[in-house]
C-alpha cells in the first residue's frame, strides 16, 4: 500500500543565515514549488512529523517562526510577481 500524501504550505521566518539555509535545504527535499521562504510540499504523516521535528531542532524559539498549513489539493495555484508555476518531477527521492 502506498503512503497517502497531503499538500501543505510550509513557510518560515528565520533570522540566522545558517539556520535559514538548513531549513531551505531540508524543505527543498519535499518541495514541489515555492519561492524564497514559502514552499508547497507533499507529505505523508510520517514525513510531516519528520519535518516538524527537524524544524524544532533548527529553530530558535525566541527569534524564528515556522508555519505548516494543509492545503486543499483541488485548489488552483495563483502566481504573483516573478513566481514560477510548480512542476512536479516524474518521481521524488527523499533520503
Amino acid at each position: 500500500m502506498s503512503a497517502h500524501r497531503q499538500l501543505y504550505l510550509a513557510a518560515y521566518d528565520i533570522r540566522d543565515d545558517r539556520r535559514r539555509v538548513g531549513a531551505l535545504k531540508m524543505l527543498r527535499g519535499y518541495a514541489t514549488g515555492g519561492q524564497k521562504s514559502v514552499h508547497e510540499v507533499w507529505l505523508t504523516e510520517a514525513e510531516k512529523r519528520t519535518v516538524l521535528g527537524d524544524m524544532v531542532y533548527l529553530l530558535n524559539d525566541e527569534t524564528d517562526r515556522f508555519f505548516l498549513l494543509r492545503l486543499d489539493p483541488r485548489s488552483r495555484t495563483l502566481l504573483i510577481g516573478r513566481a514560477v508555476a510548480p512542476a512536479d518531477p516524474d518521481y521524488f527521492y527523499i533520503g
